[in-house]
């Protein structure tokens, strides 16, 4: 006959349960689903062996962490051992199959999460605060609660140094600011070429142009005295003339003043987007050199925020394979290659770099294909080193110069291993030196506490370690006087000795 014992794993500890007449349980289904809502003749199928609560809050959220990951704890191994006998007709119902196979591996005892087991394990936690003795709901529901709470706090911090959502939403920001200025420059040409239709052909440049709709307005108030503003922005003295002379000849329409308050607005705006996107991009560089330092060294930093982006966090990114990152952003034309049985593409994201497009027409997939194998191992040294630095990515770059010099000249370049000892000991001598900036400081900052201490601890006897030398000896002279003048009033007179005569 076989044994059932359930296993459940609560917030306040861990509890065995024997359950009753296992093989009836499992035909009769239906009347286990109804016996749930029922505690008495749920009892009667459900017994409680024994209940291991966690001592402290740590462990429960270290043991919770462990069996979310498929791992068995070592105080849920220690209970097991002592509860469960390890007997062929045994078998543990568990609900997670990972911990089961786990629970398998380590003590040999035969586990299941199919069947009856599920409705079993569902009765034990409606009924959980009653089946153990001195455990109310409440107690239940706080245990939860503070264990829930942990548990999400640990998960969010599990990352914390490295923003990769902060990087995923400024490039996803940034790009959307692209299209968007863009767009809005568009509308601004075309709205103000009704007035001044010649200063799209003298100034091609978005950001200029606004800026120089919102300067002139009117065209016709556009003067000789005009033309150092016009210098400022355009940064070109030729230009300013032509759009002096051009304004002065121009085709465009008169317009009225409230469009033309119109049309500032709206090329005030456009300047404040601009302004804003070049805002947005000194962010992204400093997110990901404290991210992605070798990434973003390697391949820019937009194209490195992008990679995030589309794996959807650095650590997937550096789960990858280089294949994967080849064509990671070109997933519709695989798939449309693989479905007509067509050529694959060779790159996706990475066609934005400077390298495939200096590479030649053979050897763009050549260098697609190795810069991908760069960018994993880039992204794994991110995302797994404790101390980002930019070496691996600046010795990592360099290999791939020297990579399009091969299939230039033929050039041999340095083996990878060679390259990673360079930079492994570029990074000691790194740390080395970082270590010794912060002894000194440490030293500098104890000596300046000790001198500050010294001098609260002397501030009484600060005047008499000011006084000089010479007038140190004077006050102890009159010291001396005034105790020699106590001591004559205290004490009585010498008496004179008597002279004897020279006849005695």
């Amino acid at each position: 006959m076989v044994k059932l014992f359930a296993l459940f794993e609560h917030a306040a500890g861990y509890g065995i349960f024997k359950v009753q007449e296992f093989e009836e349980i499992g035909i009769i289904s239906p009347q286990l689903e109804a016996s749930i809502n029922n505690f008495p003749q749920f009892n009667s199928i459900v017994q409680l062996v024994s209940f291991s609560p966690f001592k402290t809050a740590v462990a429960a959220l270290d043991n919770i962490n462990a069996i979310s990951e498929g791992v068995l704890p070592e105080d849920l191994q220690n209970f097991l051992d002592i509860t469960v006998p390890k007997k062929k007709s045994v078998t543990l119902g568990v609900s997670d199959p990972k911990l089961g196979a786990a629970i398998t591996e380590a003590l040999a005892i035969q586990c299941s999460h199919v069947g009856a087991v599920p409705e079993i394990m569902r009765g034990i936690r409606h009924h959980f605060h009653n089946l153990i003795n001195g455990f109310t709901l409440k107690s239940s529901g706080t245990a939860q609660l503070g264990l829930g709470h942990s548990y999400s706090r640990a998960k969010i911090k599990f990352n914390v140094h490295r923003a990769d959502n902060m990087i995923i939403q400024s490039i996803a920001l940034l790009d959307q600011l692209d299209k968007d200025i863009n767009t809005f420059s568009m509308r601004i040409r075309e709205w103000y070429s009704y007035h001044f239709p010649e200063l799209v052909k003298v100034v091609p440049e978005n950001y200029t142009y606004a800026k120089l709709v919102k300067l002139i307005k009117n065209r016709k108030d556009l003067t000789e005295e005009s033309l150092d503003s016009l210098e400022e922005i355009t940064m070109d003295s030729g230009k300013a003339q032509a759009i002096l002379s051009a304004a002065r000849s121009s085709m465009g329409m008169d317009i009225n003043p409230i469009d033309l308050l119109n049309i500032e607005m709206f090329a005030s705006r456009v300047i404040s987007l601009t302004e804003y996107r070049k805002q947005l991009s000194e962010y992204l560089k400093s997110k990901m050199s404290d991210v992605a330092p070798n990434l973003g060294q390697l391949i820019g930093e937009q194209v490195g925020a992008r990679l995030i982006a589309h794996a959807g966090s650095l650590t997937n990114l550096a789960k990858y394979p280089a294949s994967t990152v080849q064509i990671l952003g070109a997933e519709k034309a695989l798939f449309r290659a693989l479905k007509t049985r067509g050529n694959t593409p060779k790159y996706g994201l990475l066609f934005h770099t400077t390298f495939i497009g200096r590479a030649g027409t053979k050897n763009k997939g050549r260098i697609s294909r190795y810069l991908a194998n760069k960018c994993s191992i880039a992204s794994r040294i991110d995302c797994f080193t404790e101390v980002p630095s930019q070496v691996f990515g600046e010795k990592l770059r360099q290999q791939v110069e020297d990579r399009l010099k091969f299939y230039e000249t033929g050039e041999a370049p340095k083996k990878n291993i060679d390259v990673m000892k360079e930079a492994i000991e570029e990074v000691h001598q790194l740390n080395a030196a970082q270590k010794k900036k912060k002894k000194k400081k440490k030293t500098a900052s104890e000596a300046l506490s000790n001198g500050d201490e010294t001098n609260a601890n002397g501030s009484l006897n600060a005047d008499e370690d000011h006084v000089p030398k010479k007038k140190k000896k004077k006050r102890n002279i009159e010291e001396s006087v005034d105790n020699a003048e106590i001591d004559t009033s205290v004490s009585e007179p010498p008496k004179k000795k008597k002279k004897k005569n020279k006849s005695e």
